[in-house]
């Protein structure tokens, strides 16, 4: 598990690319065979994938938790972005179809991996915060979830915001979690910008064409800075920062947050003409 600390608006208007890439870029999610793991102390929210093939993959316990197990003090998101799959949790197996979700409680010992078909694996996006009080492992497919349209086709950002792990959704301890779909010739996405100060947040870009790149842009509203980001990597966001993107083509994200507060809609909106 590989450990990120948390800078703030100071020292980031200092750095170069390979100084923004190093801090807040994750190149590495999906392993074949594997689960990767980054550690941010950006509300020490884990942000990893697991990516099982002819075998299945277990949920390691990193000494740097200090815990007997993984979930020992902590909650879980997956979101499968590659082909069928399942998670077993405790022996009880959850099937997720392609952009399916499942929450997995605190509490939870053992967790699973598996691909339906070796050759054409399920990636699992793991998102896991800290948790005090155990709610139960459910599943919600990208069917069941709560769907809402935003932006234009006349501002490039028209988009389709799918909600999993939130107040009116999967409960969970501090976890929020779900999948933004731009689409086609929309490029734009969480524009206008805000920020919020209360939680952190994670991007997963996905579905992203061949050769295609997402200008991801992070910072203070006065003082931005843009990172180029290929299909299936990710991005930390501190809290003072905005998070917004544009690609050269249409593509897919995924949005988890941990921090203070629950609430979908608690963000601080950052007018374009503040923008810098």
């Amino acid at each position: 598990m590989n450990t990120r600390f948390a800078i703030g608006p100071r020292e980031t208007a200092g750095l170069n690319t390979d100084g923004l890439r190093a801090h807040f870029l994750i190149e590495n999610i999906f392993a074949p065979g594997a689960i990767e793991l980054t550690y941010t102390h950006y509300d020490r929210m884990i942000v990893g994938g697991a990516m099982p093939t002819e075998a299945p993959l277990a949920l390691p316990c990193p000494d740097g938790l200090k815990a007997q197990y993984f979930l020992e003090r902590r909650e879980l998101g997956a979101l499968n972005v590659g082909g069928p799959g399942a998670i077993v949790v405790d022996g009880t197996t959850h099937e997720l179809g392609t952009q399916d979700c499942l929450y997995v409680g605190k509490g939870s010992q053992q967790v699973e991996f598996r691909s339906a078909d070796a050759a054409n694996p399920a990636k699992f996006y793991l998102l896991s915060a800290p948790a005090h009080k155990e709610y139960p492992t459910a599943r919600r497919t990208q069917a069941e979830a709560t769907p809402v349209e935003m932006g234009s086709q006349e501002t490039a950002n028209a988009r389709t915001i799918y909600k999993y792990i939130f107040n009116e959704g999967l409960p969970s301890c501090q976890l929020v979690m779900g999948l933004t779909q731009l689409k086609p010739g929309a490029v734009w996405n969480t524009m206008p910008s805000h920020v919020h100060d209360r939680r952190m947040e994670a991007y997963l870009y996905f579905n992203l064409p061949q050769g295609q790149r997402v200008l991801h842009m992070l910072g203070e509203p006065n003082e931005t800075r843009p990172l180029w980001v290929s299909n299936e990597q990710a991005i930390l966001s501190p809290p003072w920062s905005i998070h917004t993107g544009c690609g050269s083509a249409a593509y897919a994200f995924i949005w988890g947050m941990a921090g203070e507060n629950l609430e979908y809609t608690d963000m601080d909106a950052v007018a374009l003409a503040d923008l810098r």
